[in-house]
């Protein structure tokens, strides 16, 4: 599994633990930024993540903002993406199981550290139960092809 992270200034602290986190898993990722905590565009780094995923050079991606929120709307503009924002562990175990979600988003300045590693690794443990969640996943994706400009 690789993972592709990013982050603005105000995910920037939450996804260097992250990165430490999944090195201890022995969990391959790309770090696609920011580098640092200056103020940077979140909707830049969504996109480095998204597109990572559709193009297949990773499986999956942990996006960090303030909040989670700005990340996930500009990584949900991309088709084919399902970015959801996650700031309890049951939320994150429920958003792969039946939504297939894959980007997780989490706020830096509403999660601490040690939740923030939780949901990691809930969310990465669970898997999708496809089944009516496939049915309900198709009908999201006939909205997205509906009012793409593809």
């Amino acid at each position: 599994m690789r993972i592709a992270l990013g982050c603005d200034h105000g995910g920037f602290e939450l996804k260097e633990v992250i990165k430490k986190h999944l090195e201890e898993r022995n969990i391959e990722y790309m770090d696609y930024g920011t580098y640092s905590k200056e103020s940077v565009d979140y909707p830049e780094y969504a996109l480095k993540v998204a597109e990572s995923i559709i193009n297949g050079e990773s499986d999956c991606g942990i996006l960090c903002c303030g909040t989670g929120i700005g990340i996930s709307i500009a990584a949900n503009k991309v088709p084919g993406i399902r970015a959801a924002v996650v700031g309890d562990v049951f939320s994150a175990r429920l958003c792969k199981q039946h939504n297939n979600a894959n980007i997780i988003c989490l706020g830096g300045r509403v999660i601490g550290p040690g939740l923030a590693t939780m949901i990691v690794d809930e969310w990465l443990d669970a898997e999708f139960q496809g089944g009516r969640h496939q049915k309900r996943i198709d009908k999201v994706i006939e909205i997205e092809k509906k009012y793409s400009k593809k």
